[in-house]
């Protein structure tokens, strides 16, 4: 992917936070889609526009929640840019050893319908709210519940909240997380050149949380 920034050793914390604030800040300034024809330039899209969007969405038949008689109701959406992270590892039988991406974490900031900076979304996978007293981590199904819109982008998934861990504040009750409305992300294509090798490839995704009604 043109996007991907690979990397043979990591960086310090802080220095990877300051790069997905950049890149938050770019993207958010529609610099990745901008047009090079300054008479009819691509409208810049904000993270409430995002969000509205997605609300057109059609949800696949692998989506569908459990029949509930007091049914379900949607808790927050947060529009989510960032990374999704990978590292090189050996490629199971093949002789001589050649390497493959393997999928390591995502690295995000969230973003609400008010266009406000509200949290974070990092390895676990946990979403963080600024503050204290908003988090949850998300756990992925048996089989996993996937879906692709689009091979160029990272798939669809519906989570559930991770068993032992109990959803805290805006979160408490959630059971079922969407990541929906994805682009970039993807693996790059060319395979690792060493062991040591790791890629930070940008993406954008819509998160849902979802809980029954009591």
């Amino acid at each position: 992917m043109k996007n991907s920034n690979i990397s043979r050793h990591a960086g310090r914390r802080y220095g990877r936070r300051r790069s997905i604030r950049i890149l938050a800040i770019v993207m958010l300034l529609g610099f990745f889609n901008a047009c090079t024809d300054h008479d009819n330039p691509t409208p810049v899209l904000t993270p409430a526009d995002h969000i509205q969007l997605s609300e057109n969405l059609t949800m696949p038949d692998a989506f569908a929640l459990p029949s509930d008689p007091k049914g379900y109701e949607r808790v927050a959406t947060y529009f989510a840019v960032g990374v999704q992270k990978y590292k090189a590892q050996v490629k199971a039988g093949s002789n001589p050893g050649q390497y493959e991406w393997v999928f390591v974490a995502p690295e995000a900031d969230l973003y609400d319908a008010s266009n406000a900076r509200i949290g974070t979304h990092f390895v676990g996978p946990t979403w963080k709210l600024t503050g204290t007293g908003h988090t949850i981590m998300g756990q992925a199904f048996s089989p996993a519940k996937t879906f692709s819109k689009d091979p160029n982008n990272i798939d669809w998934l519906l989570l559930r909240n991770k068993a032992g861990q109990e959803p805290t504040g805006i979160f408490q009750g959630v059971g079922y997380i969407f990541r929906i409305a994805t682009t970039g992300g993807r693996a790059p294509v060319t395979p690792p050149a060493d062991l040591a090798a790791t890629a930070d490839v940008p993406y954008t995704a819509v998160y849902r949380f979802v809980k029954r009604i009591l």
